[in-house]
């Protein structure tokens, strides 16, 4: 998507073109460093003469020299503005990552090449869905009812609402795959799936009809916990969805 933020930033003046020089007035070259920007100086020592060299402390290094400076910006050469910037944010970014806009950050004083903005990501937590790298984590409450006769139901992903099927005797803690239905790959390479965890709602208080309705169940062999040698536990199901 398109974001627009308000950035204030360094930007080159307009009156002096950025030079610092007041009316446009041409700069000099420095004086004392002849434009180098550097200054020499050498030293007789025993082993012979030796140069060291140092920034200009007249053009502090620039070579060149103003004459007048500019009264909008007193001779740096640039202004703080506040802008409107569009940012393109691509799919599949995740929290602290850093975009970068080349010529986009400060202009330097009394011109040269402006630096480049740093925007740092961002994820605004969503109320049901849970991220996971690419792949996206929902936790679904159903009924007892419907985990034993079956039921369809609606789910929220990231592009919307999707009919999912609960087979009878669907057992808690049972994982469905919606492939493709998680979040793009930021280098191109796919989409995730989004995985939804079945859990079964058992209510905290019943009434008088309800309980009678359950104890004609309870003593029912149907209704008796068998289970199998190849029923796998909730770890081993995610573990086998990652794989």
């Amino acid at each position: 998507m398109e974001k627009k933020i308000k950035v204030k930033r360094y930007v080159a003046c307009q009156p002096c073109s950025g030079t610092g020089a007041k009316n446009g007035t041409e700069l000099k070259t420095c004086a004392t460093c002849q434009g180098s920007g550097q200054t020499k100086r050498v030293v007789n020592t025993m082993l012979g003469q030796m140069v060291s060299a140092s920034t200009c402390p007249t053009c502090n290094g620039e070579g060149k020299t103003i004459s007048a400076t500019c009264d909008v910006c007193k001779g740096e050469g640039r202004q703080l503005n506040e802008e409107v910037i569009p940012i393109n944010i691509p799919a599949g970014v995740a929290n602290d990552m850093q975009l970068s806009m080349s010529g986009k950050g400060n202009f330097p004083e009394r011109g040269g090449v402006p630096g480049d903005l740093l925007i740092q990501i961002e994820e605004e937590p969503h109320e049901f869905l849970k991220r996971d790298g690419n792949n996206i984590m929902f936790e679904q409450y159903i009924s007892f009812v419907d985990a034993a006769l079956g039921a369809s139901l609606e789910v929220p992903t990231i592009e919307g609402k999707v009919k999912i099927k609960v087979d009878p005797g669907t057992q808690p803690g049972k994982i469905l795959r919606l492939r493709g239905k998680g979040i793009k790959d930021l280098n191109g390479y796919g989409r995730g799936d989004q995985l939804i965890h079945l859990n079964v709602w058992t209510p905290k208080s019943v009434s008088n009809q309800e309980r009678e309705l359950l104890e004609k169940l309870r003593d029912s062999d149907n209704f008796t916990p068998h289970p199998g040698k190849n029923e796998k536990g909730f770890f081993e199901k995610v573990k086998e969805y990652f794989q």
